[in-house]
């Protein structure tokens, strides 16, 4: 069984309520009939119904027993603007009016307990869907930074048929300072915990290990162990490493005296956004490793963005995982 179809399965066996706001997307309309046919969440559409219902048809597809919202008219718009009003200090009108875009809506449904996680971005900017989750959903508590991973599967990676690691944050961060890293750090160890069942060792990366290279950036990496020491205590995290010094127990016992992580990480907290993208993409496509994601994370619940160019395909995978991470 492949990494998807465990997060299928996992799903399958207790569904959240995943609000879908792009219901115009007939990628959407797709995926969401087969997500509930297989029973991987409860699909929620938010659009115009008309619309929406004549999309369907056209599309050849049946959307019987899944909800349909028109977030411009639901009885719930003066109670969610009423919320997003008092959260953000705005007058309640212009609440409103942000309030109707269904993707706005879709986050206070998340926010007011009506839905679990919400899944979006086939038809709008990464930017845009973080903006509204941080207005919206919120963050976690202790954090304040929303970033992403990656699930990354190597094959017959010292002397393991499949290695997984997580590389965080490898999507949204461009040069995330100490505390930035530290709240990547934390909310990766609990996606590697929720998500696959393991056990986190993290690693902070850095050219340097333990003091080899004095620089700046190293002792960014370093100050952002200190804190997320301080947020979380209890996993299981070191630094500064360089990547062999990591994952590569016999360097590690060479370059670094006593740690639970050098030689076993399987978090990969990577500096800056240069060096997690390049970081990943030389594993995916010079391991021929599978890359799953990016995954968003540090929000109060789950809100993942899709690429505008995602399949079905995807979508019901990134389904299966917002469900998953709802009911972690």
């Amino acid at each position: 069984m492949n990494i998807v179809d465990r997060f299928i399965t996992k799903a399958q066996d207790n569904p959240a309520r995943i609000v879908y706001p792009e219901a115009s997307d007939p990628r959407i309309l797709e995926a969401v009939v087969q997500v509930q046919k297989r029973g991987i969440a409860q699909p929620v559409l938010v659009g115009n119904p008309d619309q929406v219902k004549a999309l369907a048809t056209e599309l050849g597809l049946a959307l019987t027993g899944i909800e349909i919202i028109d977030s411009k008219s639901d009885s719930r718009l003066d109670t969610y603007s009423q919320a997003y009003a008092k959260k953000r200090d705005l007058r309640e009108a212009i609440a409103k009016k942000l309030v109707r875009k269904p993707l706005s809506f879709g986050g206070m449904m998340v926010s007011q307990g009506e839905a679990d996680g919400m899944v979006a971005g086939v038809a709008t900017a990464t930017s845009i869907v973080i903006q509204t989750a941080t207005l919206t959903v919120g963050f976690q508590e202790s954090l304040s930074t929303p970033s992403s991973f990656f699930i990354m599967i190597i094959p017959e990676f010292q002397g393991e048929q499949d290695k997984i690691f997580l590389f965080a944050d490898s999507a949204v961060n461009i040069q995330p300072n100490a505390q930035q890293l530290a709240e990547i750090a934390i909310a990766s160890g609990t996606n590697a915990k929720a998500l696959l069942g393991i056990n986190p060792k993290i690693a902070f990366l850095s050219f340097s290990t333990k003091g080899s290279a004095g620089h700046e950036d190293a002792d960014k990496v370093i100050e952002a162990l200190s804190i997320a020491g301080k947020i979380n205590p209890e996993f299981d995290m070191d630094g500064e490493l360089q990547l062999d010094a990591a994952i590569v127990p016999s360097v590690a016992a060479k370059k670094v005296k006593e740690s639970t992580v050098a030689g076993q990480a399987n978090v990969l907290v990577f500096p800056d956004l240069d060096a997690g993208n390049i970081g990943y993409k030389l594993v995916q496509y010079m391991a021929n490793a599978k890359a799953i994601g990016p995954i968003l994370q540090g929000f109060a619940k789950p809100v993942n963005d899709m690429s505008r160019g995602a399949s079905v395909d995807d979508l019901i995978a990134v389904s299966a995982i917002t469900s998953v991470q709802a009911k972690g």
